[in-house]
């Protein structure tokens, strides 16, 4: 059977306040959007067609890498008009169309395969997928026969009182044949009060033609739509709650979960264990064996297996096994930490490369620079990487010894197993096994103070 799916994406948002669409807004680090989107293709649906409006050339740009098509519905007409901009997507296709909505990003992988399956095996020209709740007031109830097959879909308004006691809803997410569809659509017509084209009305026009329509029903969570900064914290909320859920199956041990935030596409090997506060972004990956103490930030980067890292941020960088972070270091972009190093509390590290068992224990940045193993950077330690117009670049060898407040001045480079003493100013090559000193010859003046008439 030949599966393709619609996304309904052209709504305009109005309650985000925002000059985003709504369904860029992200979830868990990625745009709702491209949850749906990835969801469906996992769901192993291909072929899918995103019905676009208000900000189309945004929505294009985030959904380029996601090999998607597109519809633009340039005049916000309902749910049924949404589709009627896809005709020309379905044109000449059998098989069956899904239809979800790019603000619900909650739908699972599981359900979209099991309303394909359900949609088949009933021989339904149409499946809504639906919820059962406690409160379904404002909602569009679901009337089934005594076959439970779908009747009809009342609008809560429309609803009788008997009609109002019935608790399944309609989650507004649907398969269909897609000839059938594409007949009732040109049934459709706009007289109410909205006047706009429905696509619930697909689903009586089906029925007046005899045909099968049926439902099924899956837990209200994964219906949640986004309409507002509250519903997304809401969707945010679930995600998070799923994706921890995830990690810790997989091995991941997770001290406070709640107050743990890992986002979408962030893995994680076993046995690492992850403290409260922590923030993991982008696509980080994690090794085994690792321990993140609270209150760490790391985002879009590599980290080896068997690291400590405490209270410190990590930005597209990467972090070799058996190596120490923290507290409170700063690695940004574009720099690579060797294996069993030491990145101490309060070092900045910019752009560099740290060799393997190089310690930069405490208040030092390193900007711009190539460094090697086995080397040890005093406390204080500055690469003065930039002139004031223009970065330069600092090399230093294996084994360097680089004493405490020692400013190295690029462009400059420090040989293999030299020594530099604290204090000193480096602007020249320091050669290979050479001590480099860099600063004034100390002179005392005995007896300054009582002259000078400053004794207390």
């Amino acid at each position: 059977m030949y599966n393709c799916a619609i996304i309904l994406a052209a709504g305009e948002g109005k309650r985000m306040k925002s000059s985003t669409p709504k369904i860029l807004h992200k979830v868990c680090g990625r745009e709702m959007v491209n949850v749906v989107i990835d969801v469906i293709k996992k769901a192993e649906i291909n072929d899918i067609n995103v019905i676009v409006g208000r900000g189309s050339d945004a929505v294009k740009e985030a959904t380029k890498e996601r090999e998607v098509t597109y519809s633009l519905q340039d005049k916000q007409l309902g749910t049924g008009h949404a589709v009627m901009c896809a005709k020309e997507f379905l044109k000449g296709k059998k098989g069956t169309i899904a239809i979800f909505t790019g603000d619900a990003p909650l739908i699972t992988e599981d359900t979209v395969k099991k309303l394909l399956i359900f949609h088949e095996e009933g021989n339904y020209k149409a499946t809504i997928l639906t919820s059962v709740v406690d409160s379904p007031s404002g909602y569009g109830r679901v009337i089934r026969e005594k076959s439970e097959e779908v009747l009809k879909i009342v609008e809560h308004k429309d609803c009788t009182e008997d009609e109002l006691k019935v608790k399944e809803i309609n989650a507004g997410m649907y398969c269909f044949d897609i000839e059938d569809l594409l007949k009732s659509l040109d049934k459709l017509d706009n007289n109410n009060a909205q006047g706009e084209y429905y696509l619930t009305d697909v689903i009586g026009i089906l029925k007046n033609n005899g045909e099968k329509v049926g439902a099924l029903p899956i837990p209200f969570e994964e219906t949640m739509g986004v309409n507002s900064r509250v519903q997304l914290a809401e969707a945010e909320k679930v995600m998070r709650k799923r994706i921890n859920l995830k990690h810790m199956e997989n091995g991941v041990t997770l001290i406070e979960s709640e107050n743990t935030y890992i986002e979408i596409d962030v893995q994680i090997d076993n046995d690492t264990v992850i403290y409260p506060g922590n923030v993991i972004q982008g696509k980080t990956v994690i090794g085994e064996g690792c321990i993140l103490y609270p209150n760490s930030r790391i985002e879009d980067s590599i980290i080896g297996n068997n690291v400590l890292i405490q209270s410190s941020t990590i930005l597209d960088s990467t972090v070799g096994e058996n190596t120490t972070v923290g507290p409170f270091a700063y690695i940004r972009p574009e720099s690579v930490i060797g294996k069993s190093a030491r990145i101490g509390d309060f070092v900045e590290i910019k752009k560099s490369t740290i060799g393997d068992k190089t310690k930069v224990s405490h208040l030092t940045y390193i900007g711009d620079a190539e460094v090697g193993t086995g080397c040890n950077f005093g406390c204080g330690t500055v690469v003065v990487n930039y002139d004031g117009k223009a970065k330069h670049k600092t090399i230093i060898g294996n084994n360097a010894f680089i004493g405490c407040n020692t400013n190295l001045v690029a462009p400059v480079e420090v040989k293999d197993n030299a020594y530099i003493a604290a204090g000193s100013t480096i602007t020249e090559e320091v050669p290979k096994g050479a001590l480099a000193i860099g600063r004034a010859k100390q002179v005392n003046k005995v007896g300054w103070v009582e002259k000078k008439g400053l004794n207390k």
